[in-house]
């Protein structure tokens, strides 16, 4: 039976690479809506080739101008928040891949959760910011989050391993082979990024250009940046924290250069049962499009007598603040995790546009957090004039 999905972010990386996998498993899979923010010509590539039923954008003016563009063919063009809304809220469809970057990604994926579709986690701003409202919301509608992210992936992957008829469930909205109360530790793998290794005045002098060069993986901007800063994995190891029902001080993080293994699960036993691959954002993807099957991927395998040596190290959380300040942000919990990511994206944006320095992104965070009195249950409105907050700080 084919699966019909949406995309939520389709001209981006994750949301290329998920076309990938659909052009690779066309009688399996099909496209019947796509949404992104401004890319107008790639979108109108994406229509003219997947034929979905609708297509959203996220700017009024992009959405203008596709119209016109796609006049010709019999797709519905919708614009705004309103569009994305209401694209995540049709029918007709199973799965929302949820590959769009930032905050924008929430009330999207409520609307999809309340309309009963599965969730192809990429987002994860949407569980940083908002867990506490997304896991009961899947588990209330009966609707799976799969995580697509790679780390969490692994950890899913791990955790494939137990008892099916005797512990299998979906406690947490995330199916699991496995009870939580198996887990010792979440082991979540890190690159360390380009910069892993230099120190703070190394860092000081860096450009946005240097932190783009990722050793390892094909990624956004904003995403390389923060794999560089390590906010990236501090937004994971929250994100992480909701998929999984685990205390964060039971996820320890391990920076692994090769990335080949992407994370794993110590049980109470000392069993550790890890994930292992090539560096290839498709194979997450299409175990979530797929999951509990395998399909057969035209992708490099793994040999490991090319990789013959694994590596791993401790995090550096004093020069690379951004995982202190996340697991800061994660311990206090409430609205601070959108504080701090609020910052983070607005730090980003103008570290890649030349306005700050690599270390003021972590000055940026760390003012917003302690100026910010915190919400302990933040509605979703509250969670967005939280990120407002933020703004208005450093956009003035």
């Amino acid at each position: 039976m084919q699966k019909k999905i949406a995309i939520l972010g389709s001209t981006g990386s994750i949301g290329t690479q998920t076309l990938d996998v659909v052009r690779a498993n066309p009688a399996e899979l099909e496209v019947v809506a796509l949404a992104a923010g401004t890319s107008t010509d790639l979108m109108e590539k994406q229509i003219r080739e997947f034929h979905p039923s609708v297509a959203a954008m996220y700017d009024d003016a992009a959405a203008a101008d596709l119209r016109s563009r796609v006049s010709d063919l019999p797709v519905r063009i919708l614009s705004g928040m309103d569009g994305l809304l209401e694209m995540a809220s049709l029918e007709g469809y199973d799965t929302l891949v949820t590959a769009i970057v930032g905050m924008i990604g929430i009330r999207p994926t409520i609307a999809a959760i309340e309309s009963g579709k599965d969730i192809a986690l990429a987002n994860k701003e949407t569980l940083v910011c908002a867990g506490h409202i997304i896991m009961p919301l899947a588990r209330e509608r009966g609707v799976r989050i799969l995580p697509v992210d790679s780390e969490h992936s692994a950890i899913f992957q791990s955790l494939q391993g137990g008892d099916h008829a005797a512990l299998a469930g979906t406690e947490s909205g995330v199916p699991t082979g496995i009870s939580k109360s198996r887990i010792s530790r979440v082991l979540l793998t890190a690159s360390g990024g380009p910069f892993r290794g230099m120190t703070k005045i190394q860092l000081a002098e860096k450009q946005p250009e240097d932190a783009l060069k990722h050793p390892n993986w094909n990624m956004g901007r904003k995403i390389t940046i923060d794999s560089a800063t390590l906010v990236n994995k501090g937004l994971e190891v929250m994100e992480a924290g909701w998929l999984f029902d685990v205390p964060l001080d039971r996820i320890t993080v391990l920076v692994h250069p090769q990335s080949i293994l992407h994370s794993a699960v110590e049980f109470v036993d000392g069993a550790v049962i890890g994930q292992m691959g090539t560096p290839d954002m498709k194979l997450p993807i299409e175990y979530a499009l797929f999951y509990p099957d395998r399909r057969p991927m035209d992708t490099p395998k793994l040999d490991l007598f090319a990789v013959q040596s694994l590596t791993f190290e401790r995090p550096d959380p004093e020069t690379f603040e951004g995982l202190a300040l996340a697991l800061r942000a994660g311990k206090e919990g409430g609205s601070m995790p959108t504080v701090f990511n609020a910052a983070n994206e607005l730090a980003v944006a103008d570290f890649l546009d030349h306005r700050i320095g690599f270390l003021q992104i972590y000055e940026r965070i760390r003012r917003s957090m302690e100026r910010h009195k915190k919400i302990e249950n933040p509605t979703v409105s509250q969670i967005l004039a939280a990120e407002e907050e933020v703004k208005s700080l450093w956009q003035a």
